[in-house]
């Protein structure tokens, strides 16, 4: 029989993560709860961010589809419960017990590629505590990653596309990236927030992604001369050639010599697709470059540039009058790099049990948890963009001139508008266990999309953004308060 932990799973076409994929806190957590008969009782846990990542205004939200899939299919194989054994941490009777378990809870979501914002439920787990408690790390670790880099990504392919002449984004970050598994993760993230191919083999046959690709300095460098090195290219690959032209010097060598083959492939009755800047002044390199291809009669010829680019730096280039068409972004994009990268703080707190509301109270009031159960409200003005969000109790819904507060600060309000529209923006993903929810990629990438052009104006920019309003409902924020003060006193505090 097939171990389904290693199994692929047809939605995602990938390894799927085992069990194990967990801190060892979780399962002795799990052990305490199994013991104490404490195992069963339903919880709820709320999955969120506290901060949007590279400072901006917003997130993409990205790895549900590899979530949902790593929920579906956890299971404690034989080999597993050995090597539990073996730590001397675990029973055989508990251990007897995970033999059986499996994932049975509900979990609520946006659907992936909605733009998101710091303090709201993205994702809520009801279930069974133990199975809930399980799946923490799993969750966090696929939804942190690939929610960074779904973020920069759209980052990156909004300063592409600010360019008068247009711009697209291609991912090729496999070298720099944290492993296979993260480059793997990060070719889909970044194809969730809008570049157009990868580089990655693997995630083009895994997800579907259009490949993209040059050739290396190491080929140029490997024939008698670089003129050649282009002649053997373009002979391969007669419709699909993109020179790259730094090796030797860009203008006085790579440039003529792309000429020339551009020359002969059209003698032939073939063209030449693109040319490859991978150094040096990028704005001033591709003006040139630009003005001698349409000088010679070559203006469908593209230019791709790469080396270390970001969305500042291809700010920067545009704002120089560069004429880049393809931006190839690797390291930053696939690393979640730059200012204010690095990691996703996304957070999975315990909010209710047996349908009583818990709470992280914690000494910084900014990061005390909303208890309870609750529901996610999208606010749209009449022309279609968005207004704010509103977390509300589960059976609650947002009123026109209701002061709402600011999750962080209860101090910080504001009446929400007349004429909005509003509807709650999660779907059920899984119920009983299973999938109640799937869409192809291309679906997240659309609605990422659509959702930042309907976002408030400034949202998107890339320096001191608009803030986008997330608010408790006044309801909510009085029952959140109550029992901050029933915890302060039960605690002893003041």
């Amino acid at each position: 029989m097939t171990d389904p932990a290693l199994t692929l799973d047809p939605r995602s076409a990938r390894v799927l993560p085992p069990a194990l994929f967990t801190d060892l806190y979780q399962l002795t957590m799990m052990h305490g709860y199994w013991r104490a008969g404490l195992h069963e009782q339903t919880a709820t846990f709320d999955l969120y961010y506290r901060r949007n990542p590279f400072r901006g205004g917003y997130g993409v939200w990205a790895g549900l589809g590899d979530a949902v899939t790593f929920l579906e299919r956890a299971r404690f194989t034989p080999a597993d419960l050995a090597f539990l054994a073996d730590t001397g941490l675990f029973p055989d009777d508990f251990l007897a017990a995970l033999a059986d378990w499996r994932f049975t809870a509900r979990v609520d979501a946006f659907p992936e590629g909605a733009v998101v914002f710091p303090n709201e439920p993205l994702l809520s787990v009801t279930g069974p505590l133990w199975e809930a408690q399980l799946v923490e790390t799993a969750l966090l670790n696929i939804l942190n990653f690939q929610t960074l880099i779904a973020t920069k990504a759209a980052r990156v392919v909004g300063a592409a596309a600010s360019s008068p002449h247009g711009g697209t984004v291609l991912e090729f970050g496999a070298r720099r990236a944290q492993g296979p598994d993260g480059a793997l993760g990060a070719a889909r993230a970044a194809f969730v927030g809008g570049v157009t191919s990868t580089s990655n083999v693997l995630a083009g046959a895994r997800y579907g992604i259009p490949l993209a690709g040059t050739h290396a300095h190491a080929w140029v460098e490997s024939f008698p001369s670089e003129l050649d090195a282009f002649r053997a290219y373009a002979a391969l690959y007669p419709d699909a050639t993109t020179l790259l032209l730094d090796t030797y010097d860009t203008l006085a060598s790579g440039l003529p010599n792309a000429l020339t083959v551009a020359r002969e492939l059209q003698a032939r009755g073939h063209a030449l697709r693109g040319v490859r800047l991978d150094s040096g002044d990028l704005a001033y390199l591709s003006r040139t470059v630009r003005a001698r291809l349409d000088e010679a009669g070559f203006p469908d010829v593209r230019i791709v540039a790469s080396n270390d680019l970001d969305e500042f730096v291809i700010e920067s280039v545009i704002r120089e009058g560069g004429r880049v068409d393809i931006y190839g972004v690797g390291t930053r994009l696939a690393t979640g790099g730059g200012e204010g990268g690095g990691a996703l703080g996304g957070v999975y707190k315990l909010v209710a049990l047996n349908g009583e509301d818990r709470m992280k109270l914690t000494g910084d009031p900014a990061k005390a948890s909303v208890p309870g159960l609750k529901r996610v409200w999208r606010g749209e003005g009449a022309d279609g963009r968005l207004v704010g969000d509103v977390i509300t109790r589960d059976r609650q819904t947002p009123r026109a001139g209701e002061a709402v507060s600011d999750p962080t600060n209860p101090l910080r309000r504001i009446t929400l508008p007349e004429g909005a529209s509003w509807r709650d923006p999660r779907v059920t993903v899984m119920d009983g266990g299973e999938r109640r929810w799937s869409e192809p990629l291309e679906a997240a990438r659309e609605r990422a999309r659509t959702d930042l052009q309907r976002t408030p104006e400034g949202t998107t920019r890339l320096l001191n953004p608009h803030l986008y309003r997330v608010s408790l409902g006044a309801a909510l924020a009085e029952d959140r308060a109550r029992l901050m003060e029933q915890l302060r006193a039960r605690m002893g505090g003041t």
